[in-house]
């Protein structure tokens, strides 16, 4: 009966914590699949004094195109 009310004393599944290694692994994975299928080639730099990195990607994206008009260009 107590079961019923109060609901089973079974302990919580145990959430396995991502180490940083292996976020950064799985980080890196999955920014290569994306840039793989990209056409053009984003443009990478690399800040290793500041342990960074910048994607220089397109205005507009390829499945951005098929959805969305094109983005305003900035009047100068």
């Amino acid at each position: 009966m107590f079961k019923l009310l109060f609901g089973s004393k079974a302990a919580a599944p145990q959430v396995k914590r991502e180490t940083q290694r292996e976020t950064i692994l799985r980080a890196q994975s999955e920014i290569n699949e994306i840039l793989a299928t990209l056409s053009p080639k984003p443009r990478i730099t690399v800040y290793p004094e500041e342990g960074t990195f910048t994607i220089d990607l397109p205005d507009q994206m390829p499945d951005e195109a098929k959805a969305l008009p094109a983005p305003d260009k900035p009047k100068t």
